[in-house]
């Protein structure tokens, strides 16, 4: 754009000007600017005003700002919906408010230029957090109702912290304030920030407040930082922020456990009044006094029917009890003891009598089977053991012809030694030697005096004797 400024001048050795007269003067020489169209960053948006309608904001670039008004039926009619971040173009002029000297450019058209650059890498990020799980309602930590030590992580410097001081001791002096310091704005605020909230946690609060004042959305970037907020999500300590005003929304905002829109919120979320907590409890001793009265009179009234009900039940009882006492009274064993006795006794008697009168009978009958079966096993006897019989008597006939005693009984003797082997030969003995001579009837001990042996015909004879003998038997 070719510069086409009207110079103003006047004499320096004139009467000072005014600042009134100042102020015409430059807006004058404003006002020679044709106008010009401009794209840039809105910044710092207030607005629409509640009373007028009208815009005020910054629009910017990398390296400058300016302000802007955008009058409201401008606004109305572009249909553009102006925020932070936005990019738009706009055609006015420049012109410069007498009560405060600002200049500002008032805006005569406006369109959507495309969003801005901070606030499509922020968008990008909460849907990949968003994606990750980290904004799940499901996944927030609760938070105490009446948290009574309440960590802050904030700026030292500002006057957040004094805010919060205030609004907890104005609201409940039991509740324990810790701070932790850290920068809140800048590239190296979100560094600092996950320190303090470190720091926080490892006291183990109740909960920790993530504060910051208003600001710019620039001003607010840090607390959009990916690393930030995933230390917000993982923070062992469930963690309330409050960062800038109503219409800021971070990611911080996002993955925290609750969001409020300013730290004097943050803070009266995390601390009930004093005058909440005494209305509080003494609605509940009001409601526990008539919970306690109804059950009382509930369970009176339940114990006087149970009393009741008892009572009839007892009576009931009794007289059943008493009626089964009356009719066994009525019974001959206990109107006449002896009754009992004398039924035993004659019932004796009588399986006496009977006992007597079937003893002969059943004597006679068992004596007559106990004959027969006699004869019987005795025949069976004689025959079953007939043919054992005769066996033995044969067996018994060939040991008695085998019997060395038969042999003895012929007059046959049995000479054994001193230890007691037989003798068979004359030179088994020596004269001298002790022998014993067994008999049919009887033994005898003797000395051998002297041994001769019998000749050979002797002994052939008495061997051909001996066989004619057992051929014999």
């Amino acid at each position: 754009m070719q510069e086409n400024y009207q110079t103003v001048a006047w004499d320096a050795e004139e009467k000072p000007l005014s600042v009134s007269d100042a102020i015409k003067l430059i807006n004058a020489a404003a006002k020679t600017i044709p106008a010009f169209t401009v794209v840039g960053e809105v910044s710092g948006f207030r607005g629409p005003n509640s009373r007028s309608g009208h815009c005020y904001f910054q629009i910017k670039d990398e390296t400058a700002a300016m302000e802007v008004i955008v009058w409201k039926s401008l606004y109305q009619a572009s249909g553009v919906q102006l925020a932070d971040g936005l990019k738009i173009q706009m055609t006015g002029t420049f012109d410069i408010y007498p009560a405060s000297g600002k200049l500002s450019f008032k805006a005569k058209s406006l369109s959507i230029a495309g969003e801005g650059l901070l606030r499509q890498q922020v968008a990008a990020l909460a849907k990949k957090l968003e994606n990750e799980g980290l904004m799940d309602p499901a996944k927030k930590r609760h938070i105490p109702a009446f948290c009574t030590r309440v960590a802050v992580v904030t700026s030292l410097s500002g006057s957040v912290i004094e805010d919060v001081r205030r609004t907890l001791l104005r609201r409940n002096p039991l509740v324990s304030l810790l701070c932790a310091g850290c920068s809140v704005q800048g590239t190296t605020a979100a560094a600092t920030i996950m320190r303090a909230l470190d720091i926080a946690a490892t006291a183990q609060p109740d909960c920790i407040l993530l504060v910051r004042g208003g600001g710019s959305y620039e001003d607010l970037m840090c607390f959009n930082d990916e690393a930030l907020a995933r230390a917000v999500a993982a923070c062992p300590v469930p963690v309330v922020t409050g960062i800038g005003h109503e219409p800021d929304v971070t990611i911080c905002d996002m993955v925290a456990d609750r969001r409020t829109s300013t730290p004097t919120a943050a803070a009266e979320s995390v601390a009930p009044a004093i005058s909440e907590i005494v209305v509080a409890v003494n609605n509940r001793q009001e409601r526990l006094g008539r919970v306690m009265g109804t059950l009382v009179r509930q369970h009176k009234t339940e114990l006087e029917t149970a009393s009741s009900r008892t009572r009839l039940a007892l009576q009931n009882r009794l007289a059943v009890e008493k009626s089964r006492l009356e009719a066994l009274a009525q019974r001959r064993c206990l109107t006449d003891p002896t009754a009992i006795l004398d039924d035993y006794t004659s019932a004796l008697l009588q399986t006496e009598q009977r006992l007597v009168d079937s003893l002969p009978r059943f004597v006679e009958r068992y004596k007559t089977q106990a004959q027969t079966l006699s004869h019987r096993l005795h025949i069976c006897g004689s025959k079953m053991l007939h043919p054992y019989v005769m066996r033995i008597d044969k067996n018994a006939a060939s040991l008695e012809a085998l019997s060395p005693f038969a042999v003895l009984s012929r007059g046959y003797a049995i000479v054994r030694n001193a230890g007691g082997h037989v003798i068979k030969k004359t030179s088994d003995v020596t004269p001298g030697d002790v022998v014993n001579i067994t008999l049919r009837d009887g033994s005898l001990q003797t000395r051998v005096t002297s041994a001769e042996q019998a000749d050979k015909a002797d002994k052939t004879a008495s061997a051909e004797k001996i066989d004619r003998s057992a051929s014999k038997r």
